[in-house]
């Protein structure tokens, strides 16, 4: 018998019944709407699954299941949703309600089993207990709308100068941080209340006055005199204790060395000599300083050359892959004494290699600037797309997901990991849809343009290894600390003043022992683990599913022994709170102030066989400012990053957790969760008392800014401190 399919005038009529009648959609619960508001549901696609007959009391009826694309309107937000009826295919054409299966787009077939694209019309797809709470949401709603305000003043300022032009001058740069209207008088919120804008931009206006249209002065700026180029010692401070504290080496052989293939990418030798560098080393050979811990490198060279011809193409993105040595001064701190800049060996752009070394006259000073600002530019790229992306966000959504896939709530790992997975997907989710998509913000302001995810996914390929993501393995594989059973922590570091390195140690330390005590008490021994099916599933999900590029990599350790699975957890609380802190926070502080941190550069650094040279001879300032992303695409940027770099008012920080109740039958753990509680404390005393100290000089000192990213507190806003408990945003 032919199975009669519902029309959609008739689910149309069944939905348009049921609200009339109960003022909800059937099993309301599976949708995100507040049940005050009118709802429109509107038919779109109607699918037949599958159509069975069953026993009824007419002999004729069917019983067909039936996926119906609706799309649910309520208030502004529209939502498509594919439904699931059981539909009675007989003479009253009754429909029966079934369950929501999932979001899809109407422009993909239901069968296909594919990600389905994210559109205007479809939000994007989170579990609804990993969905933004509504002050965070809130706070990302009111982060867009200051970051328009304070775009649209010097927009509307310059738009004649600032539209895809070079920037003409220094005051173009520093007018975005000072006050660009006038006071308000009396009456002046009147006035904008006639505009007719939304309540919310009405109140931030009232709220913050004429402040809500510049951009608050980031660290870099606020304790020092402004200028487009920055200092040597202040990079040197930076790679320590600055937004990418992550890259930095010891350097263990000179030259460097490429791994790259040489058949492809030309010889592997560096361009850097020792007579280029002896002057800086007090007297001692290039060896000496080696064997003596004092030489230091930012390494670029292998990440970004294979993709520079690409990169290089884009009219107005130029780039180096960058080496740059640094040497380890008395008093501790880093100087930087010479970049190597390279491009491809048969780029019609210049030199395939060329060195800058600290200037001597005043030509050789502005190619000083440019050589550390593309410095500056590989190494925005490198804390973006490794550091943070790929280090925190992506490699823990595996684990995360796979958490909610095979543990029970009240299994004692999903307690432990519950707040530490907070919000994690709903970023990413965003990230995917507004950040790295195609043409997105990164592939927008960064250099590396449309390779940026392709740079991601070759370092995830070629060198992340999830057990060397604990903070003392990061420290040893980096050459940054060395084994030693005297030392508080197991380790020496080879730079004492290592304010990333130190304040993070005593967190990482700290979570450990929370680990440790949790897994003893809930697996004493190792067959308690192996007979722990769920534990198991997790596990096995997370690297097989999760990360199945690598799943066969010999360095994952084995869920075999209490000591194995106390790695693995300390690990991912480690990364998803202390690491992504010190890599997040920081961003708009330390990069909101552009001259001396580009995210691209348009030019690249000119050599005498350039038509452009005599230009720089002439107006060496304004060839700096014109190798600058222009103004328009640095509001932009820089709004990103202060959304981004903002705590939300319902932020759950490290050592502060609302789920105590879990472990009411536990008092074991509870004494151990409070413990740890009022260490967060004690750490937060001695990171001050650090900022304090003036012997420490990479974060205490005339115009320093002291060094706060690892703070375990923090209130709203962009403040440059607070340890979050998960990457939340």
């Amino acid at each position: 018998m032919a199975t009669r399919l519902p029309t959609k005038s008739s689910i149309y009529n069944h939905f348009n019944r049921h609200l009339h009648q109960h003022n909800r959609l059937p099993r309301s619960n599976y949708l995100p709407y507040d049940s005050g508001k009118r709802l429109l549901v509107q038919p779109r696609k109607v699918v037949v699954v599958a159509a069975t007959p069953i026993k009824a009391a007419a002999e004729t009826a069917v019983q067909c299941q039936v996926k119906a694309v609706v799309t649910v309107k309520c208030g502004s937000m529209e939502y498509v949703k594919d439904m699931v009826f059981r539909w009675l295919d007989s003479d009253a054409h009754r429909a029966q309600t079934g369950v929501v299966l999932q979001l899809v787009s109407t422009q993909v077939d239901p069968n296909v089993n594919v990600e389905s694209p994210v559109s205007k019309y479809m939000p994007k797809y989170v579990p609804r207990d990993e969905a933004f709470g509504d002050l965070k949401a809130k706070a990302i709603t009111e982060g867009k709308w200051k970051a328009m305000l304070r775009s649209l003043v010097p927009t509307l300022k310059q738009k004649a100068a600032i539209n895809g032009e070079a920037i003409k001058s220094f005051s173009d740069i520093t007018e975005l941080y000072k006050e660009s209207l006038p006071p308000f008088e009396e009456g002046g919120d009147e006035c904008w209340e006639k505009g007719g804008l939304p309540k919310l931009l009405n109140k931030m206006i009232k709220e913050c006055g004429q402040d809500v249209f510049k951009f608050d002065s980031p660290k870099l700026i606020s304790r020092d005199i402004p200028s487009c180029c920055l200092r040597d010692d202040e990079l040197g401070r930076l790679t320590l204790a600055g937004m990418n504290p992550l890259s930095i080496e010891r350097l263990k052989v000179f030259p460097p060395v490429s791994n790259l293939d040489p058949s492809i990418y030309g010889p592997q030798d560096s361009a850097l000599k020792e007579e280029q560098i002896i002057c800086h080393l007090n007297g001692m050979s290039v060896q000496q300083a080696i064997e003596e811990n004092k030489l230091f490198i930012l390494d670029y060279h292998d990440v970004y050359l294979p993709f520079l011809d690409r990169i290089n193409a884009h009219p107005t993105k130029k780039a180096y892959a960058t080496r740059t040595i640094f040497v380890l001064t008395d008093m501790g701190s880093l100087k930087p004494i010479a970049i190597e800049l390279s491009l491809p060996e048969k780029n019609r752009n210049g030199p395939p290699k060329c060195v800058v070394t600290p200037p001597v006259d005043a030509t050789t000073c502005w190619l000083w600037q440019l050589g550390k600002a593309h410095v500056c530019s590989n190494d925005a790229g490198a804390h973006q797309l490794i550091h943070h992306w790929l280090r925190t966000h992506a490699c823990l959504e595996p684990f995360i997901i796979a958490a909610h896939r095979q543990l029970s709530v009240m299994h004692p790992i999903y307690k432990l990991l519950h707040c530490h997975m907070r919000y994690t997907m709903d970023v990413n989710a965003q990230g995917r849809q507004l950040l790295l998509n195609a043409g997105g913000i990164i592939e927008s302001h960064f250099f590396t343009a449309a390779c940026s995810m392709e740079v991601s996914a070759s370092v995830y390929q070629n060198w992340w290894r999830f057990d060397m993501e604990s903070l003392p393995a990061d420290l040893i594989r980096r050459g940054m600390a060395v084994p030693d059973a005297t030392e508080p922590h197991g380790l020496k570091l080879l730079i004492e003043d290592y304010p990333y390195a130190t304040d993070g140690l005593l967190i990482w330390s700290a979570i450990e022992q929370l680990v440790q005590a949790y897994v003893h008490y809930y697996y004493p021994e190792a067959n308690i683990i192996e007979s722990d099916s769920e534990l198991n599933a997790w596990y096995h999900e997370s690297i097989n599913i999760g990360h199945a590029d690598i799943r066969h990599a010999s360095w994952w350790l084995k869920l075999s022994t209490p000591n194995n699975l106390i790695s693995i957890l300390t690990t991912i609380i480690w990364l998803a709170s202390a690491h992504h802190a010190a890599v997040n926070f920081g961003m708009y502080p330390y990069g909101g102030y552009f001259p001396v941190r580009p995210p691209f550069m348009r030019r690249l650094v000119p050599n005498e066989r350039d038509p452009d040279y005599t230009t720089f001879l002439a107006d060496p300032e304004g060839y700096f400012l014109a190798s600058l992303p222009c103004l328009d695409q640095m509001l932009h940027y820089i709004s990103v990053l202060d959304i981004l770099s903002t705590h939300s008012a319902d932020e759950e920080y490290l050592g502060d957790r609302k789920d105590l109740s879990a472990w009411a039958g536990d008092p074991e753990i509870v004494e151990a969760l409070y413990k740890f509680s009022m260490e967060m404390k004690k750490i937060g005393k001695e990171i001050e008392k650090r900022n304090g100290d003036p012997n420490l000089r990479n974060r205490c000192g005339a115009g320093i800014s002291p060094y706060e990213l690892l703070l375990p507190s923090s209130g709203p806003g962009v403040t440059c401190r607070g340890v979050p408990n998960s990457v939340s945003i």
